[in-house]
């Protein structure tokens, strides 16, 4: 496969790994922070240890969350990250995996994110190669969802 031609899509999308203290009502305040400044969360996923968590998210409007996060002194970090709409849960999840597989491509990590506007199963995922995994994925016939699609 010849991946080194370039794909022409949109910007990627940004997920934000967001430190929190561990205590009850932190993620609520950081989502209301945001909803105030008309930013949605699309994507959410939650990593809890003794002393803090980590929320990774994913909104609508990165660059405002990102100078909002800045404003505020919250520690953060982004990252891009691979989002296939999927037609059906179970297999096309599976096809999705299975073609990064053969690819010889590693996950680093994958969630859910919320329905889009289509009804469509989205997966977000972490790759070692950003541009290498969209090749693979395009060239296998797969949607790719970037920023734009999801900031609605």
């Amino acid at each position: 496969m010849d991946t080194d031609t370039l794909i022409d899509h949109g910007a990627p999308v940004r997920q934000f790994s967001v430190m929190l203290p561990n205590r009850a009502g932190a993620l609520a305040a950081l989502v209301k922070l945001l909803r105030a400044s008309a930013i949605e969360v699309i994507g959410l996923s939650v990593q809890d240890s003794r002393d803090a968590t980590v929320a990774r998210l994913v909104v609508s409007d990165p660059d405002t969350a990102e100078h909002l996060f800045m404003e505020k002194g919250i520690p953060h970090a982004s990252c891009e990250l691979v989002v296939v709409a999927l037609r059906e849960s179970g297999p096309g999840l599976l096809q999705c995996l299975d073609t990064l597989m053969i690819a010889e491509t590693n996950i680093d990590f994958a969630y859910a994110l919320m329905p889009s506007p289509g009804g469509h199963s989205l997966l977000a995922m972490h790759v070692e190669d950003y541009e290498f995994a969209l090749a693979i994925l395009h060239q296998s016939g797969f949607k790719l969802i970037y920023q734009e699609d999801l900031s609605r």
